[in-house]
């Protein structure tokens, strides 16, 4: 497995992931019209924008192919006093779950956000997602629940804080 930097020409594999992460990760969970209505072409204007930031990292397989991506950057919501980071997103196609690549994706999110000065970052996850076990599994601390809305449905959002120091 790759682990790297993202660049521009991966933005249409990078959304490729997110899309089809989502629809699995999410199925039963958030609503199938909700994600029904999730596209290739947005997400990969979205990574187009992404990308020259410097914060995406993709892992690939031995074809080349992503399966995986992970970025980060400052905290956006200005409420978690003392957590400067934040890792924005994580996902892996669901045949490369559990093999560690989430752990060395978000091992590289950790040292860029070190590179650019912050030592300590938020996640944010549902918390029906499987992938809090794995937040908490690499060192996570659950700190409290937000409320947020996908699809016309709340959702209880679990944060999650790290000291990367």
């Amino acid at each position: 497995m790759n682990i790297r930097k993202a660049k521009s020409e991966d933005a249409k594999g990078i959304a490729k992931v997110h899309v089809d992460s989502w629809r699995t990760t999410y199925r039963g969970i958030v609503p199938d019209t909700y994600l029904k209505a999730l596209n290739y072409e947005e997400k990969e204007k979205i990574w187009k924008r992404a990308i020259p930031t410097g914060s995406v990292f993709v892992a690939e397989n031995e074809e080349g192919q992503i399966v995986g991506f992970a970025n980060g950057g400052k905290e956006r919501s200005g409420q978690y006093t003392g957590y400067e980071g934040e890792l924005y997103a994580i996902y892996l196609l669901e045949a490369y779950q559990g093999k560690g690549i989430g752990s060395s994706l978000a091992k590289k999110v950790f040292e860029y956000l070190k590179e650019i000065g912050f030592n300590s970052m938020i996640i944010r996850a549902l918390e029906e997602n499987p992938a809090c076990k794995f937040y908490g599994a690499i060192g996570g601390k659950r700190m409290g629940t937000e409320e947020i809305e996908i699809g016309g449905k709340e959702f209880a959002e679990v944060v999650f804080g790290w000291n990367l120091e």
